[in-house]
């Protein structure tokens, strides 16, 4: 792919194209889908320019740079998997797979051998990489909303959903991860506040 230049002016009028080339209302589905997960990679771009300045060992920042580094390479995937109609996707496309799942699954299992099991919710914080963290699993939760919606219209194929519901779970897992690893405390939810 080559881009030589980022405006087109085709979108003042409130349309934009699919990967197929049909054009599509800008508050299409489909559009708010992958739009969503566009933001969500963006967020994660976030957490990872905090990684590199928080206090981290070498060990868990190395980590984390390689996990975020494959989920960013995941969201452009499935980015493009939703701005691709199923009839429009070519052989040998990148679709979500099982296997996504099951790699964000292990990562998940990783960090939690090091946690402590919660007894209550925490609040979102816990410095700034794992605030970030936090802020991607809310956008990651839409992102997983407005797939859904998409979904009640057509079958998406692949495993879009599920792959963004266990993300949202790797990103709280991660906040709690990278809290402890900065020996930042956890707030519990205070129901009583």
């Amino acid at each position: 792919m080559r881009i030589t230049k980022v405006y087109t002016r085709t979108g003042d009028e409130g349309l934009t194209r699919l990967v197929g080339g049909q054009q599509v209302p800008k508050n299409d589905a489909r559009i708010e889908a992958y739009g969503t997960v566009d933001e969500l990679n963006a967020v994660v771009g976030l957490v990872r320019t905090e990684v590199d300045r928080a206090q981290l060992d070498t060990a868990h920042q190395n980590q984390l740079h390689s996990w975020l580094e494959q989920i960013q390479n995941d969201l452009f995937n499935l980015g493009s998997e939703l701005a691709t109609r199923s009839e429009d996707r070519w052989e040998g496309m990148r679709l979500s797979s099982e296997a996504d799942v099951a790699r964000l699954e292990e990562q998940i299992d990783t960090m939690n051998e090091d946690l402590a099991p919660l007894d209550e919710f925490i609040l979102p914080g816990g410095g700034a990489p794992s605030a970030f963290l936090h802020q991607a699993r809310t956008v990651c939760r839409r992102a997983e909303r407005c797939t859904l919606t998409l979904s009640q219209h057509e079958d998406l194929k692949g495993h879009a959903l599920v792959v963004l519901n266990r993300m949202s779970d790797w990103f709280f897992v991660a906040g709690r991860w990278v809290a402890q690893a900065m020996d930042v405390p956890e707030t519990s939810w205070d129901r009583n506040h």
